[in-house]
């Protein structure tokens, strides 16, 4: 019997692993909340507004009905904006039933106390369910169009990688099982703020040597917080961390890193956001780190830089120029 799997959320994410499943042979359900969006996509069977020119499978179901994408399959992927995640959950929870279990590709913090997604699924189910994170170094449209891709699934349950993997996994789409649900969360969430600060270094010209130190000295950032909130160094050496901050940080695909260079070429927030057209989840990113940094007494410089940007209107050579101030320290 065929796997099956609903995945909530059809934006270029949620849509990229409808199609990898789909294209595994697998019954596949992809589900969206905007109700326009949603009747393009099944009278034109293409997501033109975030994945054009890549038809979608024509055995993908696509509804507007959480009622029927709950009852759909067992096995929940959720992709989704951070913002929008604990909505989703409280939205679907009249219709979980106990073999239900839920997977996310969502990658940030909880806006609302800056919890872990985790925590936030706990919160709603009450450890009841299954869970798993989906995160690692992946663009949605090389993943859409058959690229070579490799990501990370952390679950403490076994069995539940074995589905995933059994739905996602073929010749040129690789998964990797990990235990480490809080620092997988960590990584994918920060290296989305880390990536606005590298961009806003090329957006003023400063080269490859200042992004190479953003990067590494960002993975240290990144290593404080999650080892703090529970996560294992390990996995920030691997695809959820150290992978995902490289591939978000050098490459155009990436809105976080767009939005950077626009800031740091002088363009408003505002309009650089305006211009990107797309969820940009490094902004809260930023704010929900800063403010976790501040709690746990973890020192972060390139995260608060990139706050200060963002929300209190310091400008970028200003916050590179704080950066290049900081007194002198061993690395380690």
């Amino acid at each position: 019997m065929k796997p099956s799997i609903s995945v909530l959320g059809a934006g270029s994410w949620g849509t990229a692993l409808a199609i990898q499943a789909a294209r595994n042979g697998c019954h596949t359900l992809l589900w969206g909340h905007n109700p326009n969006h949603i009747a393009r996509l099944s009278k034109d069977r293409e997501n033109f507004h975030y994945l054009p020119g890549l038809p979608l499978p024509e055995s993908m179901v696509i509804t507007g009905s959480l009622e029927q994408a709950t009852k759909f399959s067992p096995i929940i992927l959720i992709s989704v904006p951070s913002h929008a995640f604990k909505d989703t959950l409280e939205k679907i929870k009249p219709f979980i039933t106990p073999k239900t279990q839920i997977v996310w590709a969502t990658k940030g913090f909880n806006p609302d106390d800056g919890a872990l997604l985790n925590q936030v699924v706990e919160y709603v189910f009450s450890n009841t369910i299954n869970t798993a994170v989906l995160s690692g170094p992946t663009f949605a449209k090389e993943v859409a169009v058959g690229l070579p891709t490799a990501l990370t699934i952390a679950t403490t349950t076994p069995q539940f990688s074995e589905q995933i993997t059994a739905i996602l996994h073929n010749h040129c789409f690789r998964t990797y099982t990990n235990q480490d649900i809080i620092g997988v969360q960590v990584g994918g969430a920060v290296k989305n703020a880390l990536a606005i600060a590298a961009g806003i270094a090329d957006g003023l010209g400063f080269g490859a040597n200042t992004r190479s130190a953003l990067i590494t000295r960002g993975l240290q950032e990144i290593m404080r917080l999650g080892i703090k909130l529970g996560g294992q160094a390990d996995t920030f050496m691997g695809l959820a961390g150290l992978g995902d901050l490289i591939l978000t940080c050098t490459d155009n695909q990436s809105r976080n890193r767009r939005l950077g260079i626009a800031l740091g070429e002088g363009r408003d927030k505002k309009t650089a956001i305006k211009e990107i057209g797309q969820e940009v989840e490094g902004i809260s990113a930023a704010k929900e780190t800063y403010l976790l940094s501040i709690k746990h007494n973890i020192e972060m410089p390139i995260i608060e830089q990139t706050y200060k940007v963002l929300y209190q209107g310091l400008e970028p050579r200003i916050a590179v120029q704080n950066l290049l101030a900081r007194e002198q320290k061993a690395e380690s």
